[in-house]
């Protein structure tokens, strides 16, 4: 897969950004020593996690280098980590290990929350935050495309690309293991410019694994073609002229007991 493009990420930070003020804004930890920010991009959540609990470590990690390299030169005094999530260990265990838009990138989640949730040290916290828009107009119309004859079976890895579950699922693999958990889902409407603009959003992050799968330009700008079409046609412009762009986040928060 091409290696995500931290500009085009960066375009909307602010929309990006809120889920992880959201989410940090509900971990109930009140004075975390080390915190870790799986997934950090270009260092915009983890500047979120800082402001929370300025006294802590704040380490960020990512698996791309253009995403730590855009972290570093924005954030020079923090501490960046190049790492796969997957496999991702860092020293001592961490108080607080916050993921926001990143985990539905690594497959096996029965496998890594767990794992991830034994990175906790004790009275600390998992907090997660994947998109969950299964069923969004945008997320019907890639699908539609990528099943048309000439491109149903290169995109077959992409379509896989996404690794999200139900709700109850997550439930009933950390109840186990927590003392407490926490979810819940919110639907964030996005106030865009045009539906090129959802284009763009949706470009930065979860059409990467399609566009990447296709042989070359020519291909790629007909699916941004046809995706447009159909975009426009799924999120009508309101009186001024702009679009709502509704988009559904799934939030958990493990607590580990305390000692």
């Amino acid at each position: 897969m091409a290696d995500w493009d931290a500009g085009l990420y960066l375009r909307f930070a602010g929309e990006r950004t809120r889920p992880a003020a959201d989410l940090a804004g509900r971990v109930d930890v009140s004075a975390p020593a080390r915190v870790a920010d799986l997934g950090c991009g270009p260092g915009n959540s983890t500047a979120v996690l800082r402001a929370r609990w300025p006294m802590a470590e704040v380490v960020g990690v990512d698996n791309s280098p253009e995403m730590i390299a855009a972290a570093a030169r924005d954030f020079p005094a923090g501490r960046w980590v190049l790492a796969d999530l997957a496999t991702w260990a860092d020293g001592p265990p961490f108080d607080v290990v916050f993921s926001n838009a990143a985990l539905q990138w690594v497959p096996d989640h029965a496998a890594v929350f767990p794992r991830l949730f034994g990175r906790v040290a004790p009275g600390g916290a998992l907090a997660v935050q994947v998109p969950v828009h299964f069923e969004s107009p945008v997320h019907r119309l890639i699908l539609e495309i990528a099943d048309r004859p000439g491109w149903r079976d290169r995109l077959a890895g992409a379509r896989a690309a996404l690794r999200v579950e139900r709700p109850g699922f997550y439930y009933n693999l950390l109840r186990p293991l927590a003392a407490r958990l926490d979810l819940w889902v919110t639907e964030y409407l996005h106030d865009l410019a045009d539906p090129a603009a959802v284009v763009a959003w949706i470009r930065g992050t979860g059409l990467r694994p399609y566009l990447a799968a296709l042989a070359d330009d020519t291909e790629r700008v007909e699916f941004e073609r046809l995706l447009l079409e159909g975009v426009t046609a799924a999120y009508p412009r309101q009186a001024d002229g702009r679009v709502l762009f509704p988009f559904r986040r799934l939030f958990v928060v493990a607590y580990r007991a305390g000692r």
